[in-house]
């Protein structure tokens, strides 16, 4: 069984963020980002080339780079980013110091404090620990090629669309992919490229090793 507990560490987090946390599987914080209610305001910078529809929280500090687009309802906290391009499907909330970077594509999901997905990738309904690194092109899948529902270690979701929860710490190559319904432990390590499935324990470091050929080119 799989615990929220297991992979976030809510101390120190704010009330509002803890609150997101406080249940006891990590795919059920997707519901509670679903009724989230937030006052709007704006006190962080927002690109006037960036375009925003719905409810939005752009705490001070907080950016909002060119051509990115925003449908609400998202939540930036102090000092995170969304960088060009970046498009986001709400409800989508970002701790301190999160980033969403270039032409990255976020839906339905939660960054901790210092989470990044910064070039290129896809998270989908997921839940990102605090300090998570994403490398450039790692995708983290919320639906099955046939729509059935997302398991995880054999306990139903009961979601159609579940990604990822990313425990505290843990930093992902590039060109790595998630299959829906993946967890993975805190401080873990993933090479680049690798495929990923089910439960990872925490504290692991997860090779990929290629056999290459090299043959002389014909002239």
């Amino acid at each position: 069984m799989v615990a929220t507990s297991d992979l976030f560490a809510t101390d120190g987090l704010p009330a509002m963020l803890a609150e997101l946390l406080a249940v006891a599987r990590p795919w059920e914080v997707l519901a509670r980002l679903d009724a989230l209610g937030f006052e709007e305001i704006l006190e962080g910078e927002l690109h006037p080339s960036a375009v925003v529809d719905g409810p939005l929280y752009l705490a001070p500090g907080a950016r909002i780079g060119p051509h990115a687009y925003l449908e609400g309802p998202v939540w930036l906290g102090p000092g995170s980013s969304v960088k060009h391009g970046a498009y986001l499907r709400g409800p989508v909330v970002l701790g301190a110091g999160a980033e969403i970077g270039a032409k990255s594509e976020v839906k339905r999901s939660l960054f901790l404090p210092g989470a990044k997905a910064a070039h290129l990738n896809y998270v989908g309904d997921s839940v990102l620990g605090r300090g998570v690194n994403l490398g450039a092109g790692v995708k983290l899948a919320n639906f099955k090629t046939f729509g059935t529902p997302v398991a995880v270690a054999g306990e139903a979701t009961g979601l159609r669309k579940f990604g990822a929860a990313v425990g505290d710490g843990t930093a992902i190559g590039c060109n790595a992919v998630a299959s829906p319904g993946t967890i993975i432990g805190p401080r873990t390590v993933v090479y680049n490229g690798a495929l990923l499935r089910g439960v990872v324990p925490a504290d692991t470091v997860v090779k990929v090793r290629q056999t290459l050929e090299y043959a002389e080119r014909a002239r």
